[in-house]
């Protein structure tokens, strides 16, 4: 007996709906004279980026502690927060063919959740992006007090969606989170770019 076709989509943030352009941190890296990825690697250790993922320290308080991580390779406490301030301007860019196919499947009465890992500056980033109003639910584990790939967070979006696990199909660039997705008993697809847009379309149910 096949897999039930689903019925609803929960989509990843970064990397899926939205993307990054590198050399935007690179400017600011040669700029304050930081090695290349530098801001990335501080900012993603996840001691420093678990509390902010599940609601513990606001997004403002974890770019404080990259700038504080960073003092002594820029020469002073100024300079780093002035590094890190430049680095955050930048709130990446939408994917305008995953967008579409968003507005496509959502027209056909699909429900479409995003479901990331994020902080407290998610909705003003949506906002920045034009991307207010643009899906159903959004399942930011910050807000929920639990990240992918916990069980716990594919519940939560599961019930934001108003959708048995069994019918949500989720889309992430990222391995770990589709494990996590299908032990919680979802359909899983990795994301390697807008080609697997054919593959969403059949096994949507619209």
């Amino acid at each position: 007996m096949g897999r039930e076709r689903a019925t609803a989509l929960l989509v990843d943030f970064d990397g899926v709906l939205r993307r990054w352009d590198p050399a935007v941190a690179v400017g600011v890296e040669r700029e304050y004279g930081l090695s290349e990825g530098v801001l990335g690697e501080i900012a993603m250790q996840w001691g420093r980026l678990q509390p902010v993922l599940t609601g513990r320290v606001s997004h403002a308080e974890w770019m404080s502690s990259v700038a504080d991580a960073l003092t002594e390779s820029v020469g002073s406490p100024e300079r780093a927060r002035a590094a890190v301030e430049q680095w955050q301007r930048y709130r990446g860019e939408v994917d305008p063919e995953v967008l579409g196919f968003v507005r496509e499947v959502r027209a056909a009465g699909v429900r479409v959740g995003l479901g990331t890992n994020a902080t407290d500056l998610l909705d003003a980033d949506l906002a920045a992006l034009g991307l207010t109003g643009e899906l159903d639910v959004v399942v930011n584990s910050s807000v929920v007090g639990v990240n992918k790939p916990a069980k716990e967070y594919f519940q939560a979006a599961c019930d934001a969606l108003q959708t048995a696990p069994s019918r949500v199909l989720f889309v992430d660039d990222e391995d770990w989170a589709i494990r996590g997705a299908r032990v919680a008993g979802l359909s899983a697809l990795r994301w390697s770019g807008p080609d697997d847009l054919h593959y969403l379309r059949k096994a949507l149910v619209y």
